[in-house]
């Protein structure tokens, strides 16, 4: 079994209308979001063997925070990832080694939120209870969707993930300052 960690980043500045929108970095909340999800991550014992990261500033910033993650991780920044629709997700998943035990992908809404709704399928949605619900409804800045996944990291497609949890922010005690 396989595991496939989906963390959409952390709250964004907008503080500064000149940057670009891959140059915007995280605001305050955003950091403390992502310390929070650090912290639940290490104690839930996540340690993905590959992180595949967008490349704008933002996920970047949330992925920093969480470390350093136990591993260490292969990180792979992509530009591919930057507001990829969930197809383009998923075929970058497909490319994964199937050697890889579990895959941290750090991203961004719709294409984050749509490919987990993919992965659980309709079918699954349904059947699943209050998390799955949460996840139909939203995916949050600094989320993370755990999935487990049977098949090989290649032949991952739409309902092929099995929801094991979904964590907000909100749902977690925000860490001391």
């Amino acid at each position: 079994m396989r595991q496939l960690l989906l963390l959409r980043h952390a709250k964004s500045s907008w503080d500064d209308p000149r940057l670009s929108d891959h140059a915007r970095p995280l605001n305050a909340r955003g950091r403390r979001a992502a310390a929070a999800m650090a912290a639940a991550m290490r104690e839930l014992g996540l340690a993905p063997d590959i992180v595949l990261v967008s490349s704008a500033r933002r996920t970047l910033q949330t992925l920093e925070a969480l470390g350093p993650l136990e591993g260490p991780p292969l990180i792979e920044p992509m530009d591919d990832l930057y507001l990829a629709p969930w197809q383009r997700l998923l075929e970058v998943l497909r490319r994964v080694p199937d050697t890889a035990r579990s895959v941290l992908l750090v991203g961004h809404n719709p294409g984050l939120h749509d490919l987990a709704l993919a992965l659980v399928g309709p079918g699954g949605m349904a059947s699943l209870g209050a998390e799955a619900q949460r996840l139909a409804e939203a995916f949050p800045t600094a989320a993370l969707a755990e999935f487990a996944i049977a098949s090989p990291w290649h032949a991952l497609s739409a309902g092929g993930g099995r929801l094991l949890r979904f964590l907000a922010p909100a749902d977690l005690p925000e860490p001391a300052a």
